[in-house]
């Protein structure tokens, strides 16, 4: 079964699909016709990719397809793939210093990735190597906030340690309060938010690094998510399944205020906010889904809005999902944005 997805630049996939019996060995290409003998058409093709999707049996978490690391111009569109690995690597943060990405693998290391020559090393986080793709530098870039899974429960719990690494990073959350998924840093270094199980119930949370203590900002019996402060500190923005399918919303630090901020079909999940706070890029899931689950190898969108509100405006098509974008990943001058796609090996 093959699949044709081909998209204008700003708008959504269309798609054709055809089951054909093909021998071993398979040429494909692009090509344009005018179908009119006097006529000369021509074409630019930008960003093709031949993807070899997951089995439709595939385990979730346990039965992984290669990856690659790969950074997009926003302004046009056009991308490229720095590192590919045959497993899971997730969730690429962009340094201060725009030196590195830091991401981290299904294994729970997390990685740097020289952009100047492709060099890769481990980052050093003590005893913390159970660490999902919850992981964010302070605004000042001098520190990281990793979520790592503790116990036998694997109870997802914060910890802070420097931009360069740590044998002994510090511990903030409790894991007996319930799992906690990092998101964000406030601007003045003193928060953390995160998406937090306190009472089997997930909701968005602070909490005060000096003191631990902890502020629900939302309240709701259905899913919170996401959350990231704006550059300013004057907004925290968040994914919210409320109205039934998984929007953008918004609220002040406190947790008032709150405001839808997308409103389409898409399921869409992870405002990241450019560094100079005018835009927003996320991820938008299929209509197909359940809109409280961001699942793996799917056919996805990268939008971009003005962080005032507007029109989403398609930015690139991946074939991703969860560990695409989980993470903020703007480049420092606000041009370019580092994600991850999916293809088999």
């Amino acid at each position: 079964m093959f699949t044709f997805s081909a998209a204008t630049l700003g708008e959504n996939y269309k798609s054709v699909s055809k089951e054909m019996e093909l021998n071993d060995e398979v040429y494909a290409g692009l090509f344009i016709c005018s179908h009119l003998e006097d006529v000369l058409e021509t074409a630019v093709f930008s960003n093709v990719r031949i993807i070899i999707p997951v089995q439709p049996d595939y385990r979730p978490y346990r039965d992984y397809i290669g990856s690659h690391l790969e950074v997009m111009d926003v302004a046009t569109g056009h991308r490229r793939i720095l590192h590919s690995v045959p497993n899971s690597i997730q969730a690429p943060n962009w340094t201060k210093d725009g030196k590195h990405l830091i991401y981290n693998s299904s294994a729970g290391l997390l990685y740097k990735y020289a952009l100047a020559d492709g060099a890769i090393t481990e980052l050093k986080t003590g005893e913390a190597k159970s660490n999902n793709n919850d992981h964010v530098i302070s605004f000042d870039g001098t520190k990281l906030a990793i979520s790592n899974h503790v116990g036998e429960k694997r109870i997802s719990t914060l910890y802070t340690l420097p931009i360069t690494g740590s044998d002994k990073p510090i511990q903030i959350t409790s894991p007996d309060s319930g799992h906690s998924y990092l998101h964000s840093w406030s601007p003045d270094g003193r928060k953390l938010i995160f998406t937090g199980n306190r009472k089997n119930q997930y909701d968005i949370w602070s909490i005060d690094i000096a003191t631990k203590k902890e502020t629900a900002l939302t309240n709701s019996p259905t899913l919170d998510d996401g959350p990231e402060y704006s550059p300013n500190g004057q907004w925290i923005y968040f994914n919210s399944v409320r109205t039934g399918t998984m929007k953008l919303w918004r609220m002040k630090p406190d947790g008032s205020g709150q405001q839808q901020v997308t409103f389409d079909e898409y399921n869409d999940w992870f405002p990241h906010f450019s560094p100079d706070g005018k835009w927003i890029v996320f991820i938008s899931f299929p209509v197909d889904i359940d809109p409280n689950s961001h699942p793996f190898y799917k056919r996805v969108y990268l939008r971009l809005m003005p962080s005032s509100g507007g029109f989403p405006k398609t930015i690139a098509y991946i074939y991703g999902g969860q560990g695409t974008i989980n993470v903020p990943s703007w480049s420092p001058d606000g041009k370019r944005i580092a994600f991850v796609s999916n293809s088999k090996f």
